[in-house]
């Protein structure tokens, strides 16, 4: 369900076939040359063509920013001076490349610098990540060096979570918190009482299972705020890597869906000085997030549902309910570890507290506190009272949501935040950034252009970047100034003159009612460059049902999305629709099929296909394939089980199958706590894909990777074992060693994809064994 892509040492690929006597293809033969055409629509092929499409940027201070500018010569590091806005080279690119290439022993291309991270220090050096490595350079001497940070390090150990002040990083050993100081590497342990399984700041929610240590420092990084995490009782899950001689077992915990004993929180502040730790004065909390399903959402390590005050005595935190039900906003004494429950909010389908990000805030000066709720079915602001907890009143109001919190300025009471369908006649999807007061009125409009924006603030939040963009005009980036939106400067145009020139076409964005007749579903088609209307086309469905994000993903500009445009390349006109119970919409369009997840937005996607065959004469919906990843992998073989007639070919990959069989954080939010009733059924009976094999008719591909630790395998082996016993026909690949994601066996299984409908769907015969270009893996 999530996308955690790893890279394992593959083994090979091993291809179960049980095969139907199904009719052979009667169409014609593709070429290689066919598949290179569809080749050249892929992401490694179109990207590079696209020049100066600056869409993302890094704040160095208050007043200067980096980036990547792009074109036909390769890649730029640009830092650009926000005062006058004039631009200088970031560093040496050839230099850092030689540097580099010294300190990995992997060449690097000046041109192509895999850059991530980057950071300059107060000592004339660098910190940079490539490749997910971290080195600190000099490129002020006449040799420049690079050295990888681990050996600067005694123990090698990959970097912590930094404090504020930048002196020192907080990382895991043995169970148990220790302190690095950054200049010199000398460590200090914190904490001593961490056991196996019952460790401080570990990073473990099941599906995801890191080293990373999850902490929030106090402002002036003297306190630590993490928790001690009790996974003793904890259900194991194992998984066995592929390789001559005895298998090597993996093995970590694992919660699943109706255990009683799940992992649970027991939350402390640490005093770095002393290593004196407090307990807060609570009973263990459950392991969960008023956003997503860890308690650690974003890709820093930070620990989203906690927040301190300024001054470092209080510290504001979300306590959740095991089903996502029930919010506790509470805050903690630092000294004392005394706990004070201020408000609450139940629900009575599951709470989120925004989209892009935790929206909650916490404002100890003037004894208040902003609250995020969907209780008017959208997603607003309000202001509550931390003395008696008591509202005092909604900062934004209306239709349309706030997705993301940006920022907050209590001195001038105003809050910056993205929002979506809070502008008429702008696309519902579309992101903009606004301003408002924290004592209510109408939000000022800082972005007014209808398209999708892309905002990154500068530190003292007086400045931003703005990228705006939509599925089919390039981005253009500018400096703006966020008291009121003016341009300050223009950063880039992006050109897509060199992609149009290699055949690119724009993805057709377009709008169907869905199941009720009534709500608008938004999508996007595409159809093959040579495209001709008098044909009939085979239809592919690529879904992603939600509930945490659709199909069609974000609205911003791309030279391509997944393979879509490669697939229609061979001769299918591909979809991608977000049904009713996906977010970004309303509350009661996110609750379409709350404790009914095998509705997986299928009722939706078979009325949209209908009403696109309706609507253009070169459709053929007697032909109608789907296929998808992971939620997508469940998705599809629920569609070929509950539509047997309507979807003839299917592949599913790495499926959640049943949630049974995965975390239990996931499903409990969406189909609700497992119950049992006295006949022995559950009300997550209905959600396995393996209840509904016998329907299978058309042709079905399971795919999975045998070490997959988000999506266990069985989830597969399950529906495999199912279609055995009903004696059906199917097909099966499993990638020996690969995780959710495929890796280096990603170019093969989408090939074979490329096989399947090819063969299946349209009736002609691929290409023997034509061999996609590696993806280009960071």
């Amino acid at each position: 369900m999530h996308s955690m892509i790893g890279k394992p040492r593959l083994l090979g690929a091993v291809v179960m076939g049980l095969l139907s006597g199904g009719v052979a293809a009667q169409g014609r033969t593709l070429g290689a040359s066919d598949y290179a055409q569809a080749e050249r629509f892929m992401s490694y092929n179109t990207v590079p063509l696209v020049d100066h499409a600056v869409t993302e940027v890094h704040w160095l201070d208050d007043a200067h920013f980096w980036y990547v500018d792009h074109d036909a010569k390769g890649d730029h590091f640009v830092r650009m001076d926000a005062a006058s806005g004039k631009t200088v080279p970031l560093f040496d690119q050839a230099k850092l490349a030689t540097a580099l290439s010294d300190a990995g022993g992997k060449p690097v291309d000046a041109k192509k610098l895999p850059v991530t991270g980057y950071e300059a220090r107060t000592d004339g050096r660098i910190d940079i990540v490539v490749r997910k490595k971290h080195y600190v350079c000099d490129l002020t001497a006449a040799t420049a060096s690079c050295v990888d940070r681990a050996t600067l390090v005694k123990t090698g150990d990959e970097p912590g979570a930094l404090s504020p002040d930048k002196k020192s990083e907080a990382f895991i050993r043995d169970w148990n918190l220790w302190l690095r100081d950054v200049a010199t590497g000398e460590e200090t342990q914190l904490t001593t009482d961490g056991v196996e399984n019952f460790g401080y700041a570990t990073d473990n929610a099941g599906w995801k299972h890191t080293d990373k240590a999850i902490v929030e420092w106090s402002p002036d990084s003297k306190q630590i705020a993490t928790f001690q995490q009790d996974q003793r009782k904890t259900g194991d899950m194992y998984l066995i890597k592929t390789r001559v001689g005895h298998p090597e077992l993996e093995k970590w915990k694992y919660p699943l869906v109706g255990d009683k004993d799940v992992t649970m929180i027991e939350r402390v502040i640490i005093d770095v000085a002393a290593k004196k730790i407090t307990r807060l004065q609570m009973p263990p909390d459950q392991h969960r997030s008023t956003l997503c399903d860890d308690v650690s959402c974003g890709p820093d390590g930070g620990w989203d549902d906690v927040k301190w005050a300024p001054d470092g005595k209080t510290l504001a935190f979300v306590s959740t309910s095991r089903d996502h039900k029930h919010e506790w906003f509470r805050i903690a004494d630092a000294r004392t570890g005394k706990v004070r429950t201020v408000f609450e909010e139940k629900v009575p389908t599951y709470y989120e507290s925004g989209n892009g990000a935790v929206n909650w805030r916490y404002l100890p000066e003037t004894n208040e506190a902003i609250w995020f709720s969907e209780r008017n079915n959208w997603g607003n602001l309000y202001l509550y009272d931390l003395t008696d907890g008591k509202l005092k009143h909604a900062i934004t109001t209306g239709e349309g949501n706030v997705t993301e919190v940006l920022k907050l300025d209590p001195k001038t009471r105003s809050v910056w935040f993205r929002g979506v369908g809070r502008t008429a006649g702008v696309n519902p999807y579309y992101q903009q950034f606004f301003k408002v007061s924290l004592d209510g009125g109408k939000p000022v409009l800082l972005t007014p252009e209808a398209a999708d924006h892309t905002v990154t603030l500068s530190p003292d939040g007086r400045l931003f970047v703005d990228a705006w963009s939509t599925p089919t005009v390039p981005p253009i980036t500018a400096l703006r100034s966020a008291d009121d939106g003016r341009t300050v400067a223009p950063i880039a145009t992006a050109d897509i003159a060199r992609l149009k020139a290699a055949g690119w076409v724009p993805p057709i964005p377009f709008t169907v009612k869905a199941r009720d007749g009534k709500t608008d579903l938004y999508g996007m088609m595409f159809k093959p460059t040579n495209f001709d209307a008098s044909k009939k086309y085979p239809i592919i469905d690529y879904i992603y049902p939600g509930p945490q994000t659709g199909s069609v993903r974000g609205r911003s500009f791309l030279a391509a999305r997944s393979d879509h445009q490669a697939m229609a390349e061979l001769g299918f006109i591909v979809v991608a629709i977000d049904g009713m119970g996906t977010p970004w919409r309303s509350k009661a369009f996110h609750d379409a099929y709350f404790e009914h997840i095998e509705d997986n937005t299928l009722p939706d996607q078979v009325t949209a296909l209908k009403q696109l065959g309706k609507a253009h004469s070169w459709i053929d919906l007697d032909r109608v394939g789907v296929w998808g990843h992971s939620g997508g992998g469940n998705a599809t073989a629920g569609a070929m089980f509950h539509y047997p007639d309507f979807f003839k070919v299917g592949w599913a990959e790495s499926g959640n199958h049943d949630n049974r069989n995965y975390e239990d954080d996931w499903a409990e939010k969406w189909q609700g706590l497992l119950e049992t009733g006295k006949d022995g059924k559950t009300n997550y009976d209905a959600q396995a894909n393996r209840s509904f094999a016998k329907n299978l008719k058309g042709r079905l591909m399971l795919v999975h990777g045998t070490m997959d630790d988000n999506v266990p395998p069985s989830n597969t082996l399950l529906v495999v074992d199912a279609l055995i016993k009903a004696n059906k026909d199917f097909d099966l690949l499993m990638i020996p060693n690969a995780r959710h994601g495929y890796a280096e066996s990603t170019p093969y299984a989408t090939r074979r994809r490329w096989d399947y409908f090819v063969q299946y769907l349209a009736g002609n015969t691929p290409p023997r064994e034509y061999e996609l270009k590696a993806w280009p893996w960071k």
